[in-house]
């Protein structure tokens, strides 16, 4: 017994490990779709974060410092989708698919440097706490932004279910003509909603390159933008269960090395598509349910709204 508790307290968390990204990345594309936004950038958003942070970090030594200019360089990729979307009336779907393009360019060129430069890995553990057996490992010994990430749902379910002004970005993306015909700036709404994304998806990207990696590789993120996005629908748009479906994306991304370690034999090559195929298994389940995705997916989303039509 004690020898499965000591293989699985690991396991778990590098769970809690793996699926902070994706939390944090899905918390920032839930708020932009609560506002009516579909922003198909996640990924590009990601990788433009994830080599601002590390080359932040390099040239200053402080993990902070990168944590902070990559959620900056989320924020302002995310305000040029803004500016497109919101006043140029530019279509959703495309210049989200651009930025997912734009961001990986730019990424690769950016990173090309840091090429085989890495960081020292970041520990941290709760005093006290991180010595209880098998509880300490799994819960009490990972950076301090896990720990945030939870902050952070905890403030967007009382805010999107408690407030004034939560309520009023819901109403942006259920009913902006009505949001407008009560004097509200559906656009700012939607482009504050936008920045809050774009920072969250470069805390995710930040992460990456800061603490589940220590490094930077071109191409680091491999998809984990897209399953965000997948989480958001997953969760029906709800904080508390984008934490349980990024958990699970986590696991599953986390078992394929686990498997390769007790040397099951089973090809790489289908291990590593497993997180890909158990978001697809998953979505294409939610959708044969068309009720429960009508009753709680945004009424406007993706559709763009211009105040000096109405």
């Amino acid at each position: 017994m004690n020898d499965f508790l000591t293989i699985l307290a690991p396991a778990l968390a590098s769970t809690v490990n793996a699926g902070t990204p994706l939390m944090l990345a899905a918390f920032g594309l839930l708020i932009n779709e609560k506002a009516g936004v579909l922003n198909l950038g996640s990924e590009g958003m990601m990788l433009v974060a994830a080599i601002a942070g590390f080359a932040a970090t390099i040239s200053t030594g402080s993990v902070t410092v990168g944590f902070i200019a990559g959620a900056f360089a989320g924020m302002v990729a995310s305000a040029f989708f803004g500016w497109m979307v919101l006043w140029l009336g530019t279509n959703q779907y495309a210049t989200g698919l651009a930025l997912t393009i734009f961001g990986t360019g730019v990424s690769t060129f950016a990173g090309k440097p840091y090429v085989g430069k890495s960081l020292n890995s970041v520990g941290f553990s709760v005093p006290w706490l991180s010595d209880i057996p098998f509880v300490g490992t799994v819960l009490f010994k990972h950076h301090a932004m896990v720990y945030i990430s939870l902050l952070i749902c905890a403030a967007l379910a009382w805010f999107l279910t408690r407030s004034r002004a939560g309520l009023v970005l819901r109403a942006a993306g259920e009913s902006p003509e009505s949001a407008h015909a009560l004097g509200y700036d559906v656009r700012m709404i939607r482009f504050y909603s936008v920045l809050f994304g774009g920072a969250c998806c470069g805390l995710a990207g930040a992460y990456l390159s800061l603490v589940y990696t220590p490094l930077w590789q071109e191409g680091m993120t491999a998809g984990k933008g897209w399953i965000a996005l997948a989480l958001t629908t997953f969760a029906c748009w709800k904080p508390w269960r984008v934490v349980a479906g990024a958990y699970l994306f986590g696991g599953v991304t986390i078992l394929q090395l686990n498997l390769q370690g007790l040397g099951v034999d089973v090809a790489s090559q289908i291990m590593a598509m497993l997180p890909y195929l158990s978001t697809i298994v998953v979505l294409a389940l939610i959708s044969r349910n068309q009720d429960w995705i009508r009753l709680n997916i945004p009424a406007s989303l993706g559709r763009n709204f211009n105040p000096n039509a109405t």
